[in-house]
């Protein structure tokens, strides 16, 4: 396979993913009824597989700084399927769930004043935590498939290069995910 095949793939696959995210999300297809425990099950397996992950690409940095690849390519292959599962996982809850709003006390999908002021500050951490959270999980998906690429056909140069800049946002994604749902889970209508 040339690159510009592969390249051309990644596009594909990160656009695919893009657009079924948006379609499910937007409840365009509609979704069938489900157990309310497996509603109440799907955000806490989303704040796991995101917590795994992040712990594995930290384990995956110090065995790479002491030189063992293969360990390194391991714990980043498990990752990865890992963050597939929560992919699958994250657009299953967000197509068969009901929509959650930070501060929403009643769970009326208005937040009132009253429940803002409750909320507080806190509300825009949130936002701004969640808006970057969002905006960079779209954009590592094309860097983490090519950094795979890469790593594995030893391209080790190309590799260094693209991981600068993959890795950090790849991480900051993963550990941002558990913070999303830490804060967003207490508001959760179950």
């Amino acid at each position: 396979m040339t690159d510009k095949l592969i390249f051309r793939f990644i596009a594909a696959v990160s656009v695919f993913v893009f657009l079924v995210v948006v379609i499910l999300y937007s409840k365009i297809i509609p979704a069938p009824a489900v157990s309310p425990a497996l509603l109440y099950f799907l955000p806490k397996l989303n704040a796991i597989l995101n917590g795994s992950c992040s712990v594995l690409l930290l384990l995956s940095l110090y065995f790479i700084t002491r030189g063992n690849v293969t360990i390194h390519k391991r714990l980043n292959i498990t990752a990865f399927l890992l963050s597939s599962l929560f992919l699958v996982s994250y657009i299953l809850f967000h197509w068969l769930g009901t929509e959650t709003r930070y501060g929403d006390l009643d769970h009326n999908l208005i937040v009132s004043d009253q429940e803002k002021a409750i909320a507080g500050s806190v509300r825009y951490i949130y936002f701004f935590i969640l808006l970057t959270h969002i905006i960079l999980a779209a954009v590592v998906l094309p860097l983490i498939l090519l950094s795979f690429y890469y790593g594995l056909q030893m391209q080790i140069t190309r590799h260094k290069k693209l991981v600068r800049w993959s890795y950090p946002v790849w991480l900051y994604v993963t550990v941002t995910g558990v913070i999303v749902y830490l804060m967003i889970s207490p508001f959760y209508k179950f």
